[in-house]
């Protein structure tokens, strides 16, 4: 059988404000890939990017392992990865041109490689798999493996070179729909030692695991690659099972749920729940939800009875125009809601925060800030408006698109479009909103003073003196915004 190394090209090194967090999580959808070829009888080996210090890392891996077929399987279940930020993209690049150069068959999965395989053609992948990876993946090795039967054009999922250097493209395969008969990812391929040394300083060991595929939800600045429109789900039994096999082998404190939404099928929360406090395996969680589906009756006491002890919003805006405009399908209201919800469960939330969708005024932005000091969520995540191929929002603004199409990586914030206002704007607004929020987090008030007083008291403590420059500072930087904002004149017209 033969012998194939996955890797993924997503460097936390690489991405400074992440690699400064420390938060790191293995590349889950490149372990299914493993675990599946595996499954098939080919020998795998993994490079994992995650933690490595530069591509360097894949070239002695490649010379290590010898493998006969190099694969840079992204992780789609990694946000980041759905970005295609470009300091990865062009990692993706020189891995592949150092797999070609030590003799590999190169193939290429991920959502940069389904909208732009003929880029990742030209630049040293053999073969592009298009969408959910893991049959086409093993269909075309075990093609490669045994030369004779039928070639790569009777693979659905696939983009190549033809004899004539013209791009063939064999179609989309369906996306899987029993998830429970795909093998647990290859955890044993990890380092899970090294990921457990990167977590000590936050005092406790989280993993990744993820028990959906898809969104069912048209929010029209969101980008499906991998799976498009469809949802599939797991069964709360195939997914207790797994987190049962963690506990025991692992000995995970803390579980991070990957899913898009976790929970959207009516009563699922409510027996993993059950299953998991008869086998004994509550493990504390996060995962992402919606505010109009936290509403349901029993939701939020599934979350709480399932071991969940915190929920990321996708609360986007306070602005209900900009929400209507992104096709959202949400309330201001049940944002609101749904945190005083959830605050009253027991349950901590964050909200992630999106400006600069075409036609925000400042009105919008006001709302938006409001709403996050109302609310006070524990954490809040802010970005701007990212124009993603294959969605509406990207159409609508593609006569507006220049040469450079991506972050170069997660903290760069850059407009890539002629927003409402400047690169410069936004930039200055998450600094803003972000002192806001702490500030208003530590203590209500953005008194100095207290906070200097409480520093003092802490012996300095590095939390309490970054409070007191948030206050210190924060009146000229609200300064600074309200002049840029006088001086770019917004477009006010909402993009419908």
């Amino acid at each position: 059988m033969a012998r194939v190394l996955l890797g993924q090209s997503y460097f936390l090194r690489f991405d400074p404000k992440l690699w400064q967090a420390m938060q790191p999580y293995p590349p889950l959808g490149t372990l299914y890939a493993a675990s599946y070829l595996r499954s098939r009888g080919h020998e795998i080996g993994l490079f994992d990017a995650m933690l490595a210090e530069s591509e360097a890392e894949w070239a002695e891996a490649l010379r290590r392992t010898r493998p006969q077929v190099a694969v840079l399987y992204e992780d789609s279940f990694n946000y980041l990865s759905k970005m295609c930020l470009l300091r990865m993209r062009e990692a993706a690049f020189r891995m592949l041109a150092t797999a070609r150069a030590a003799g590999c068959t190169t193939i290429v999965c991920g959502s940069d490689a389904s909208d732009n395989a003929a880029r990742y053609l030209e630049h040293g992948a053999d073969y592009a798999v298009h969408g959910e990876g893991e049959v086409t993946l093993g269909e075309l090795v075990d093609a490669l493996d045994r030369p004779g039967g039928p070639g790569p054009a009777a693979i659905p999922g696939l983009a190549f070179r033809g004899p004539s250097g013209e791009v063939v493209d064999t179609g989309r395969r369906p996306n899987l729909r029993d998830l429970d008969a795909l093998p647990f990812p290859a955890w044993d391929l990890v380092d899970v030692d090294r990921y457990r040394a990167a977590w000590a300083p936050h005092g406790r060991f989280s993993m990744n695991m993820v028990t959906t595929r898809g969104c069912p939800f048209h929010c029209n600045w969101c980008a499906k690659p991998i799976w498009g429109q469809r949802y599939a789900v797991r069964s709360p039994a195939n997914v207790a099972a797994e987190l049962a096999w963690l506990r025991d082998t692992y000995h995970p404190d803390h579980i991070s749920f990957a899913d898009d939404i976790l929970g959207l099928s009516p009563a699922w929360l409510e027996e993993f729940a059950s299953i998991n406090r008869g086998q004994g395996s509550l493990i504390p969680f996060k995962c992402l939800g919606r505010a109009d589906l936290l509403l349901r009756d029993g939701e939020i006491e599934a979350l709480k009875a399932a071991g969940c002890e915190m929920v990321w919003i996708g609360a986007e805006s306070g602005s209900q125009r900009v929400l209507d405009a992104m096709d959202k399908g949400t309330h201001v209201g049940q944002i609101v809601e749904a945190a005083a919800r959830l605050r009253s469960a027991g349950i901590r939330f964050g909200f992630f925060l999106q400006f600069g969708y075409p036609g925000e005024t400042s009105s919008d932005i006001e709302a938006t800030r409001a709403m996050v000091l109302r609310c006070l969520p524990d954490d809040i995540g802010i970005s701007v408006s990212y124009p993603l191929p294959g969605t509406p929002f990207y159409e609508r603004v593609r006569a507006e698109l220049g040469d450079r199409r991506n972050w170069i990586d997660s903290a760069d914030l850059a407009m890539l479009y002629r927003g409402p206002y400047s690169t410069r704007f936004y930039r200055k607004l998450h600094v803003v909103v972000h002192k806001e929020f702490r500030l208003h987090r530590a203590a209500g008030t953005t008194a100095p003073a207290v906070h200097l007083a409480r520093a003092v008291r802490s012996h300095g403590s590095r939390k309490a003196l970054g409070r007191v420059r948030d206050a210190l500072t924060l009146p000229l930087d609200r300064a600074v915004l309200g002049a840029m904002a006088r001086l770019e004149r917004p477009r006010v017209a909402i993009v419908a």
